[in-house]
């Protein structure tokens, strides 16, 4: 898994028909203090994320599980909207 922003959406109006009813967002990749990476991915959001929320995605296999319609042609899915992050310092 790995914490994004999503920071946008993409409008499709022609794709592939197991992705219908599934919003596409734009995801920036984040580390765990919060910090924005320059790494954006498309993600498909299944839990109702909207722009500025901060979200957990899984990539590979793990997105196309988590996708109701079997064998779905996507690469990042978004499961999950942060609430908070806990980081302990260690030296």
């Amino acid at each position: 898994m790995e914490l994004g922003k999503v920071i946008g959406s993409v409008w499709a109006t022609k794709k592939n028909e197991k992705l219908n009813g599934n919003k596409l967002m734009v995801v920036q990749l984040m580390d765990a203090y919060n910090k924005a990476g320059s790494r954006l991915v498309v993600a498909a959001d299944i839990v109702g994320a909207g722009t500025g929320d901060q979200v957990l995605i899984v990539r590979g296999s793990s997105a196309r599980y988590a996708l109701s319609a079997a064998g779905s042609p996507v690469d990042a899915a978004i499961v999950g909207i942060v609430d908070s992050v806990v980081v302990e310092e260690h030296e």
